[in-house]
């Protein structure tokens, strides 16, 4: 599974190009371990890891969204808790079976690298735009 930040990926925003990258990077590093068959114990350090740089990330974001009175903040947040629900999905799947198989691979596949690639590219580049335009306009 090819899992890299790319031009694609970019939103504009130096702040939150940057935690994307090792958003990305620790999700990386989790389906890596999850393909390595590596045990169960391992893949819920992994998800711990990438769960707690989640956390923050998202938390950043929804403060910088606050701060310019982003009009579509509601929605992305909503987007933020669907994603977390993921993460708590894949949690159970750990704990109710003996560690990551191809299933789970490809729940993680599904629900974490495609749903955060288009959450990246559509909701979070619509943040950056935002603020572009906003920090423009106020300068006029």
């Amino acid at each position: 599974m090819n899992i890299t930040f790319d031009d694609n990926l970019i939103t504009g925003n130096k702040t939150i190009d940057s935690q994307h990258q090792e958003l990305i990077d620790r999700i990386r590093q989790f389906v890596a371990a999850c393909e390595s068959g590596d045990s169960k114990i391992k893949a819920i350090k992994m998800l711990d890891y990438l769960d707690e740089y989640t956390n923050f990330h998202f938390q950043e974001e929804e403060e910088l969204q606050k701060k310019v009175s982003y009009p579509e903040f509601s929605g992305h947040h909503a987007k933020h808790e669907e994603f977390k629900t993921s993460i708590q999905e894949l949690y159970d799947y750990l704990n109710e079976n003996e560690g990551p198989d191809d299933q789970f691979i490809e729940q993680v596949k599904r629900n974490v690298v495609d749903w955060l690639f288009q959450h990246i590219k559509t909701f979070d580049r619509s943040v950056a735009e935002y603020i572009h335009l906003k920090d423009n306009s106020d300068r006029l």
